[in-house]
């Protein structure tokens, strides 16, 4: 009988931080994902933004995991589960399993509208976030050599669609670069002109936050002009205006573009494993786990992070963040470590340990919300930048981080501001 073997598909942040739990365990190991490196998705944005460039946030699998003898990496996509016969097929091979991790995360949820994917990208990998810094920074060099005025105003409108710290560090960015760097390396666009627009549904942005902090949130980016519009749902997007609409009224917006910060949807394969299993999934499509994550009559599967359906003690769904994720894959590690499953004892439960929240509003400013102490403004900024700082993984990549970070604080520039893919000039060519 060979070594236990654990398949975990996904090197996010919960399959990574489960692999790496499992690094002196007697099992073998074998991390599964599409992309060979680890994508560090909460400075996504700042990519997005020019504030950083791809490789400042990403980390390969391998080097990660290099030391670690008993992992070993596969570059491919899991396209089906066996759990009865307990395998995985991917594009090319099959693989058996004694214990199997998916944490494949979410994609972008465009709420039944699958057409606005491409008039509104999403902000998940880093060809979405390239995507997005190409579509904005375009917008720019359009609007310097537009003379029709309403055209002009268009190419000079950003609209943010979602309230979410996704979306509220998007905004708060876009107000940045507009007002302190753009500003100076366009000799016809004014200040004035610029139009960001930050649209959530809701009734205040950063809904899970105390209204405190999203009361501050609000009021910090209307004091860097960004327009907000809660209470407010998009009805339609077109490549020259979306429609936005109230209880009280339905307005058109010129705009050249559009970004998506308003929802996710668990990923594809969660529909296969639910299938193959005969587990429920709520609307966004993420897996009804059991207390342990492991699903109802296969405990030798575990589902965490984004694609999990799990609840904290007072039955509330724990949110799609990275702490719950790295929670959940060092909590299955350990359970695996300790042989729970196969000698029958009931596991204790998964329980999340809030650490708080937090998010960047723009340059020097930032709301937390830690165990019940509410900061706002710069040292709130200052907590923000260490928590991250933290949290990426590799050593030369967080000193990439810092000292962009620091260039970017003392000087009015963004160095990463390329425009790369092609454009419409390019595919008429």
């Amino acid at each position: 009988m060979g070594m236990h073997h654990v398949i975990i598909i996904g090197g996010g942040f919960g399959g990574l931080y489960a692999a790496t739990a499992l690094k002196k365990a007697p099992v073998e190991v074998t991390l599964i994902d599409r992309r060979n490196f680890h994508l560090f998705q909460p400075l996504l944005y700042q990519v997005a933004t020019g504030g950083l460039s791809p490789a400042n946030i990403a980390a390969p699998l391998r080097s990660v995991l290099r030391n670690q003898k008993n992992t070993k990496v596969i570059l491919g996509e899991v396209i089906d589960i066996d759990a009865a016969n307990k395998k995985i097929t991917l594009t090319d091979k099959a693989l058996p399993y004694d214990t199997l991790i998916v944490a494949t995360g979410s994609h972008h949820h465009y709420f039944g509208h699958p057409e606005w994917m491409g008039k509104a990208p999403g902000l998940k990998t880093i060809e979405d976030a390239l995507e997005m810094r190409k579509r904005i920074l375009l917008a720019y060099e359009q609007a310097e050599k537009e003379t029709d005025e309403s055209k002009r105003k268009a190419h000079l409108t950003f609209v943010v669609i979602g309230g979410g710290p996704t979306g509220v560090e998007l905004a708060g960015a876009l107000a940045d670069i507009a007002r302190q760097i753009l500003k100076k390396d366009f000799r016809a666009i004014h200040v004035k002109e610029i139009r960001i627009i930050l649209v959530e549904g809701l009734d205040r942005v950063l809904l899970t936050y105390p209204k405190e902090l999203s009361e501050k949130t609000r009021q910090t980016l209307v004091s860097m002009g960004v327009e907000v519009h809660t209470g407010c749902f998009v009805t339609d997007i077109q490549d020259e205006y979306i429609t936005v609409s109230s209880k009280k009224s339905t307005q058109t917006i010129p705009t050249r573009t559009v970004l998506w910060a308003a929802g996710v949807q668990a990923s594809s394969l969660g529909k296969t494993l639910a299938q193959k299993t005969g587990i429920s999934t709520d609307k966004q499509g993420r897996i009804f786990v059991e207390p342990d994550l492991s699903l109802k009559n296969h405990p030798e599967i575990f589902v965490i992070g984004d694609l999990a359906h799990a609840r904290d003690e007072t039955g509330n769904p724990l949110p799609g963040v990275a702490p719950v994720a790295m929670q959940q894959g060092k909590y299955v590690a350990e359970l695996i470590k300790q042989g729970v499953q196969a000698h029958g004892h009931k596991p204790t439960p998964f329980h999340y340990h809030d650490k708080g929240s937090m998010a960047t509003i723009g340059k020097a400013k930032a709301v937390v919300d830690f165990k019940g102490l509410h900061f706002s403004g710069f040292f709130a900024w200052l907590i923000w930048l260490f928590v991250h700082l933290m949290y990426i993984l590799q050593f030369g990549n967080k000193i990439l981080v810092l000292t962009q970070w620091i260039w970017n604080y003392f000087t009015p520039s963004r160095s990463a501001r390329l425009i790369t893919g092609k454009t419409e000039k390019d595919e008429n060519h």
